[in-house]
C-alpha cells in the first residue's frame, strides 16, 4: 500500500483560505459552536473549545489529539486542560482557523508561556505531530516573547533611575501609559515585531516623550534639570495653510535623548532618525504631535487591544502587571544575573553588568561602529590607487552599482521591517558600505602581497565580485543589529507569505539576485581579510557557508550544477574532487581572487607576470597548453574543487555525530553508511537537486544498516536528527519526490533515492563490497578565531585570550564558570593561588556542545508519515520495540562516550 501523501503548507492555506478570513477579529466564528455535538467528549473540555469560540471540526480534531497522545506525556495527567489548551493551538494553527489570542489560551488553560511553549514541543517529541507551520508559528512567537521581555527588564531597569516614587503610586500610572504607548507604537511601526534593536529605540522615543511632558516632581535628577520644553512654533498668515495641512514635526529635546541613549549605550543618531520618521509619524496618527499633554490611558489602552486581538498574540501589558502567564521563572534570572560577573566575592574590582540580550546588541554595535570609524563611505586613498592601476578604471562602475543596491536594498528593508525604515536600511547599507571598502582593500594588499602584482583589472572590473563582498558586508552589519538569524532550523526558506517579514539569511541573496554559490566564494576571504571580527559573526558567516552546502547552492538555477556539467563533459574519469586529499588538512591558498577568476587548473605553480601592468587573471591563471592531437578540455574548476573539500567535510562531520549517537554498538558501519554517501554526492549529486544534503545522509544511513541487517528505523534516526543543532523537521517531513511533489523522508527513500542507488547498495551486502572511502580529517573550524581563549600546552583546563579591543574591559571576557586572571589587576588573597592549582590539576573537562546530546533518543511512537502502522521503507510491520531501540531506551547517559571522543579529537588536533 503507498504511503499516504501529506499535505503541504500550501496547499491547506488554499484549501483554508475561507476559515481564514471568517477568523478575523471582527466576525465570529461560522458554523457556530454546537455543545449537543459533543456530547461524547468531556465536559470541562468542550466548554473550554467554547469559550475560546473554536468551531466543531477543531473541537474534533484537538479531542482525538488529545486522545492519542495523553499516555506519553505523563506530567500534565494531573491537569490535563493544560495539554487540551495545546492541543487546540495546534489543531487551529494547522487549519488556518485560530479563533483566540495566545493570552486568551494561557490563561484558560492555566499555562505559562514557557510552560506552553515546553508542551507543544513534547508534542511534537513524542508523536510528531506538529506541522511545520505550527512549528513556524511556535517559533515566531518564542522569538517575540523573548523579544518583548528583554525590552521590559530593560524598561522597568530604566524607569526606576527616572521616575520618583510619589505618594499615591501616580508614577506608576504614568509608567503603565508609557509601556502600553510603546506597545502600540511597536505594532504599528514595525512589520518585524521581533527586532531588538529598533525596537529599544522606538521604546527610548517614548521615554523622551514621557519624560518632556512630565511633572518634575514625578521626576529624579538628572532628568528634572534642563527639562526642554517645545515653544510654540510662530507661522507667518501665508504659510498658515500649509501649516494646517501638514503637521508639523514634534520638536525633540536632543540632550535628553542623547542622555538616554548615553545611558544605554545606543547610539544616538540612529535613534533621532527612528524618531524622526516611525515615530513622530506614529503621534501623527494620535494627534499628539505639538500636544504637551499626557496621551489618554484610556485611548491607549483601546487602541492595543484593537492591535493585539488582531495579531492575536501575546497581550504585552502582562509583563507591566507580572501576569503569571508571562512571568519568567527565577532560575532563569538568576542565571542571568550571574553572568558574566566575576565568581570571587573578596574581589575589589567593579562588578560587571550582566549581559543581558540589549547590552549585548548594543556593545556589539557600538564595536561594529568603532572598527569603522576609521573607514569612509568613499574608497581610501589606497583603494583608490588600486583602482587606478586597472587596465579598466572601475571608479564609476562601483559607484553606480552601489546608488542603484543602495536604492534596492533600502527599499525591500523597508518592505520588511516597517513602511518608514527606508532611512534605517540606508544607515545599515551605509555601515556595509564602509566595511565593504575595507575589506576589498585588505584583499587586495594581500594579493599584492601574494602575486606581487597591482594591476586587479578583470577582479574590480567583475560585478559578481563586488556584489557578493557587499552582500556579505552587509549580512555582517545586520547580524549585528540581530536582525539576520537563523530561524526555522537555520534558513528561511523563502516559500511563506509573500510579503517579507524578516531579513534573514539568505534574504540579502534574493534582494541582490546573487547566486548562492556565488556568494560562498568571498565568504573565506572575507573572515581571513579582518581578523578583528567577533567569534560570533564569524559563526554566522561560517554558518551560512554551511547553508549554502547543505541546501542553498543546490536550487535549481544555480551555476553550481553548470559547473558539474562542464566537468562531467570534460572527462568522467576525473573527480570533482579526489578522495585521496580526505586525509589532508582542508589547507589550500585560492583567495576569493581566484575563485572569482575560476576556471583554473588546480595544483599549478602561481607564475609571477613578466610586468607590473599584467592583468591578475593572467598571474593567477596560468595553465599549461595542449598538443593540438588533444581533444580541448575546460580546466578544472578551483570554486568547484574547493567547493566539494568543504562539502565533504561538512557531510562527514553531520554523520559522524548522527552514528555517534545511534550507532555506538556498531562502529564499523560508519566507514560504509560514509562511503556510500560520498558516492551519492559525487557521481549522484542530481539528486541534491532542490534537496538537502541530511536527506542523502539520513537515507544512506537506513539503507546500510537494511543490508547489513541492523534495526535502525527510520522514526529512531528522525528522532535523533532533531536533536542534533541547526535541524528543522522540515527536512524529513517535506522532501522533493517529483517536480512539484513533496512527501516524507520515507517515501523519497523508497521512490527516489532507493531506485536510483538499488545497485549500489546492495553491493554492500555481497562477499566484496565497494572500497571504502577515505575519511576527512575534521578540523575544530575551518576558521582561526585570533580573540578565541587558547589553551595552556601541557594544560586541560588553563586558558589564555588576548585583549579584543582598547575599548573593552578585559572583565567582559569572564568565563561564566571559572576563574578569571586579569594581568594586570590586584590578584587579591592567597588562597586563590591554591584554587588555580586544584583546577589545574582537575581532570574535569568540558565537551562539545554538538556532541553532547544527553540522554538517548526516545523513538516516537507513531510517525505523521506511517501508514496503517508501517514504519519501514520496505513496508513492512514492526513486530514491537527492536534491540536497537530498547538499548537506546536503557542508556541513561552518554557522557563516557563522548569523553572518549572527546579525547580522539584532541589527539587528532595536535597532528594538525
Amino acid at each position: 500500500m503507498p504511503p499516504k501523501k501529506r499535505s503541504s503548507g500550501t496547499t491547506q492555506s488554499k484549501e483554508l483560505k475561507p476559515s481564514s478570513e471568517s477568523a478575523s477579529p471582527e466576525k465570529k466564528e461560522s458554523p457556530e459552536f454546537s455543545v449537543k455535538k459533543h456530547r461524547d467528549k468531556d465536559a470541562e473540555f468542550v466548554t473550554l473549545c467554547k469559550s475560546l469560540h473554536v468551531t466543531d471540526l477543531v473541537c474534533d480534531r484537538a479531542w482525538t489529539m488529545w486522545k492519542t497522545v495523553q499516555e506519553s506525556i505523563d506530567e500534565v495527567t494531573d491537569n490535563p486542560k493544560k495539554l487540551w489548551g495545546a492541543c487546540l493551538f495546534v489543531t487551529a494553527t494547522d487549519m488556518d482557523v485560530t479563533s483566540f489570542t495566545l493570552t486568551q489560551i494561557l490563561k484558560a488553560a492555566s499555562l505559562n508561556f514557557r510552560q506552553f511553549v515546553s508542551l507543544v514541543k513534547k508534542l511534537d517529541m513524542n508523536m510528531d505531530t506538529i506541522s511545520t507551520k505550527v512549528n513556524s508559528a511556535l517559533t515566531r512567537l518564542e522569538t517575540k516573547y523573548n523579544v518583548t521581555l528583554a525590552l521590559y527588564q530593560r524598561f522597568e531597569k530604566t524607569c526606576k533611575k527616572i521616575f520618583a516614587l510619589v505618594p499615591g503610586g501616580k508614577e506608576r500610572e504614568t509608567m503603565r501609559s508609557c509601556w502600553t504607548m510603546f506597545l502600540l507604537a511597536k505594532g504599528r511601526t514595525l512589520q518585524m515585531e521581533d527586532d531588538l534593536v529598533i525596537s529599544f529605540q522606538l521604546l527610548l522615543c517614548t521615554l523622551e516623550l514621557f519624560i518632556k511632558r512630565c511633572p518634575s516632581e514625578l521626576l529624579q535628577q538628572p532628568y528634572t534639570i534642563g527639562k526642554v520644553q517645545s515653544p510654540p512654533t510662530r507661522t507667518s498668515r501665508r504659510n498658515q495653510s500649509k501649516a494646517k495641512s501638514r503637521p508639523p514635526e514634534p520638536e525633540v529635546d536632543v540632550q535628553l535623548l542623547e542622555a538616554l541613549c548615553k545611558e544605554n549605550e545606543c547610539n544616538a543618531e540612529e535613534v533621532k532618525n527612528v524618531y524622526q520618521t516611525s515615530f513622530s509619524a506614529f503621534l501623527d496618527s494620535l494627534d499628539l504631535s505639538r500636544s504637551t499633554d499626557f496621551p489618554q490611558m484610556n485611548d491607549l489602552d483601546q487602541q492595543y487591544e484593537e492591535h493585539y486581538l488582531k495579531s492575536r498574540d501575546i497581550d504585552g501589558r502582562l509583563f507591566f502587571d507580572g501576569d503569571e502567564t508571562v512571568l519568567v521563572p527565577k532560575v532563569e534570572i538568576a542565571q542571568v544575573e550571574r553572568t558574566p560577573k566575576k565568581n570571587q566575592p573578596d574581589d575589589d574590582a567593579a562588578v560587571v553588568p550582566p549581559q543581558t540580550p540589549i547590552r549585548a546588541a548594543m556593545t556589539s554595535i557600538q564595536q561594529l561602529r568603532g572598527d569603522l570609524i576609521s573607514s569612509g563611505d568613499q574608497p581610501s586613498n589606497t583603494l583608490a590607487t588600486y583602482f587606478k592601476n586597472c587596465t579598466v578604471d572601475p571608479t564609476q562602475d562601483v559607484r553606480k552599482r552601489l546608488e542603484t543596491l543602495e536604492q534596492v536594498f533600502s527599499q525591500r528593508f523597508a518592505q520588511a521591517v516597517g513602511p518608514r525604515c527606508a532611512i534605517l536600511g540606508k544607515q545599515r547599507f551605509t555601515l556595509g558600505v564602509r566595511l565593504y571598502y575595507k575589506i576589498m582593500e585588505a584583499m587586495l594588499k594581500s594579493e599584492e602581497k601574494r602575486l606581487s602584482v597591482q594591476n586587479f583589472s578583470k577582479l574590480l572590473n567583475d560585478s559578481t565580485f563586488h556584489k557578493s563582498l557587499l552582500a556579505c558586508a552587509l549580512e555582517v552589519v545586520m547580524a549585528t543589529y540581530g536582525e539576520s538569524s537563523f530561524k526555522a532550523g537555520g534558513y528561511n526558506s523563502g516559500s511563506g507569505d509573500p510579503a517579507e517579514t524578516d531579513v534573514c539569511f539568505p534574504w540579502i541573496l534574493d534582494v541582490f539576485n546573487l547566486a548562492a554559490f556565488d556568494f560562498y566564494k568571498v565568504i573565506e576571504s572575507f573572515i581571513k581579510a579582518d581578523p578583528t571580527q567577533s567569534k560570533d559573526i564569524v559563526k554566522h558567516l561560517e554558518t551560512c557557508e554551511n547553508l549554502i552546502m547543505e541546501r542553498i547552492a543546490w536550487r535549481t538555477g544555480s551555476p553550481l550544477f553548470e559547473l558539474l556539467k562542464q566537468e562531467h563533459e570534460s572527462g568522467a574519469a576525473e573527480q570533482v574532487e579526489t578522495t585521496a586529499s580526505f586525509s589532508q588538512p582542508l589547507q589550500h591558498n585560492h583567495t576569493a581572487a581566484d575563485l572569482y577568476l575560476s576556471p583554473v587548473r588546480p595544483g599549478l605553480r602561481i607564475l609571477p607576470p613578466d610586468s607590473p601592468d599584467t592583468p591578475s587573471s593572467q598571474a593567477s591563471s596560468q595553465a599549461p597548453t595542449q598538443p593540438a592531437s588533444q581533444t580541448p578540455r575546460h580546466p578544472k574548476s578551483n570554486s568547484l574543487s574547493l567547493f566539494y573539500k568543504k562539502l565533504y567535510r561538512l557531510a562527514y562531520m553531520r554523520l559522524k555525530i548522527l552514528c555517534s549517537y545511534l550507532l555506538s554498538s556498531h562502529p564499523e558501519l560508519e566507514p560504509i553508511i560514509w562511503t556510500l554517501f560520498q558516492h551519492t554526492l559525487q557521481h549522484e549529486c542530481e539528486l541534491m537537486r532542490d534537496r538537502h544534503l541530511d536527506q542523502l545522509m539520513m537515507s544512506a544511513m537506513y539503507a546500510i544498516c537494511k543490508v547489513k541487517s541492523v534495526d535502525l528505523r527510520f522514526k529512531t534516526i528522525v528522532t535523533a536528527y532533531k536533536n542534533l543543532p541547526n535541524t528543522s523537521q522540515e527536512t524529513f517531513k517535506n522532501v522533493l519526490i517529483t517536480e512539484g511533489s513533496y512527501d516524507s523522508i520515507i517515501v523519497f527513500y523508497n521512490q527516489v533515492f532507493m531506485q536510483k542507488l538499488k545497485t549500489n547498495i546492495l553491493q554492500y551486502a555481497s562477499p566484496r563490497p565497494p572500497t571504502l572511502s577515505p575519511i576527512p580529517q575534521i578540523p575544530r573550524s575551518p576558521y582561526k578565531f585570533p580573540n578565541s581563549p587558547l589553551r595552556v600546552p601541557g594544560s586541560n583546563n588553563v586558558y589564555i585570550s588576548p585583549l579584543k579591543s582598547p575599548r573593552m574591559s578585559p572583565s567582559i571576557m569572564t568565563p561564566r564558570t571559572r576563574m578569571l586572571v586579569s594581568i594586570g589587576e590586584s590578584f587579591g588573597l592567597s588562597n586563590r593561588f591554591q584554587k588555580i592549582n586544584q583546577m589545574v590539576n582537575s581532570s574535569d573537562r568540558s565537551f562539545k556542545r554538538t556532541l553532547d546530546l544527553g540522554s538517548s533518543p526516545k523513538p516516537l511512537k507513531r510517525l505523521r508519515f506511517d501508514v496503517d502502522g508501517q514504519d519501514e521503507a520496505d513496508g513492512s510491520k514492526s513486530s514491537g520495540d527492536s534491540t536497537l531501540i530498547q538499548k537506546l531506551a536503557e542508556m541513561s547517559s552518554t557522557r563516557s562516550r563522548m569523553q572518549e571522543q572527546k579525547m580522539k579529537d584532541d589527539a587528532e588536533a595536535k597532528k594538525d
